[in-house]
């Protein structure tokens, strides 16, 4: 295999995974920068498991997704700072090699960071000692060696950082009850909650499986103070099992509403216009299992119980009753819209008083929404 190039082919998954990431580094750094300008004028990327940069088939990876949406933005240019690292050694250098060979890569004021180190607690260490200014982290490790609890605490202890890791669930739900590699799962999920999901696991399917273990590490992470966790899963072939996920760490609302948008354009099944939050290659064959759900449906009665006899304004109810669900901003306006036309909660301004976009009333995020009070039983 060349030095310039790793994997056989760039896959689909592959592909739209990372699609996500320079989507999110995009979005991110446009919300970011205004407000870095005025705290040190820098802001950064880092890639701990960054790969050689190229796929066998000449698509280019992450890295140099990230870079060439750099050298195309006046800002960026001048302000991000780039940090790439892979334990294995033909792999940097092969990346290395990648990032001269950019097209307009002196254009960059800071000169990309390309290391081989193994990650483990050497590098939590040196992050968890920095001061880090605004960073999207990007840790996508082939298997789960290097991934942890307290790397992803130590890159989300400043202000502006985000994180994408790279979740092989299929490694992992096989390696919980393998006493090989006992501590690497203690170091992901921490020693305890390790041993509870082993016990918990125990006479589940593979769906209560998944879920559980998702679940556990979305816990873990909260406990941290990452208030914000959004997984993304990856179906095999036939759409029966999931191969892996992509899960979004932050500590902020706006990142999350982001990469929420993103990723849920990236859904390979919508259903009542609400993303499934998942990719499957096989999605085109399982359309009427997905048309069996109508997730609007249960949105109506869920916000009508949890917000009984309140008022809130549209951006309140988004916010107060989206994380954890599967649904988007346009989810909500679209129902809320419904539920007005159809008197079941009241709008203030009326639609009547209201501005016209195509032909169809807008809901902006300041309008207010009362809800009826629960009726007695």
């Amino acid at each position: 295999m060349s030095d310039h190039k790793f994997f056989d082919e760039s896959t689909e998954q592959s592909q739209i995974k990372a699609r996500i990431v320079a989507k999110y580094f995009w979005a991110w750094a446009k919300v970011i920068i205004p407000t870095a300008k005025k705290k040190g004028n820098r802001i950064a990327y880092m890639d701990l498991f960054a790969g050689a940069g190229r796929y066998k088939d000449g698509t280019i990876s992450t890295p140099l997704l990230v870079l060439k949406t750099a050298i195309a933005d006046e800002d960026m240019k001048q302000m991000l700072v780039t940090y790439f690292n892979d334990g294995d050694a033909g792999n940097a250098s092969s990346l290395q090699r990648a990032i001269d060979d950019l097209p307009g890569i002196e254009k960059l004021r800071y000169k990309p960071t390309v290391d081989n180190k193994e990650v483990g607690a050497e590098i939590v260490q040196m992050f968890s000692k920095m001061n880090l200014v605004p960073t999207f982290f990007f840790v996508d490790p082939w298997g789960y060696k290097g991934l942890s609890l307290s790397l992803i605490n130590a890159a989300l202890k400043n202000w502006g950082c985000d994180c994408v890791f790279f979740f092989n669930y299929n490694r992992i739900n096989m390696a919980l009850n393998n006493d090989i590699v006992r501590e690497h799962m203690n170091v992901l999920f921490g020693a305890e909650r390790a041993d509870t999901v082993r016990q918990k696991l125990n006479g589940l399917s593979p769906y209560e499986r998944e879920t559980l273990i998702v679940e556990e590490i979305s816990l873990a992470l909260k406990e941290m103070g990452v208030r914000f966790v959004l997984p993304f899963s990856f179906q095999n072939e036939v759409g029966k099992r999931t191969t892996h996920h992509l899960i979004f760490a932050s500590k902020d609302f706006r990142g999350y509403d982001i990469m929420k948008g993103i990723m849920a354009q990236e859904s390979s099944e919508y259903t009542q216009g609400v993303a499934s939050f998942e990719y499957s290659p096989a999605s085109e064959n399982l359309r009427l299992l997905f048309e069996l759900t109508r997730p609007l449906d249960d949105l109506e009665g869920m916000l009508l119980q949890e917000f009984a006899g309140r008022t809130l304004t549209v951006q309140d109810i988004y916010e107060q009753h989206s994380v954890g669900r599967p649904y988007v901003q346009r989810n909500y306006k679209q129902l809320l819209t419904a539920m007005e036309a159809a008197g079941k909660i009241i709008v203030d301004p009326p639609a009547n008083l209201r501005r016209k976009k195509k032909g169809t009333v807008t809901l902006a995020d300041h309008v207010r929404v009362a809800f009826p009070k629960r009726s007695a039983q």
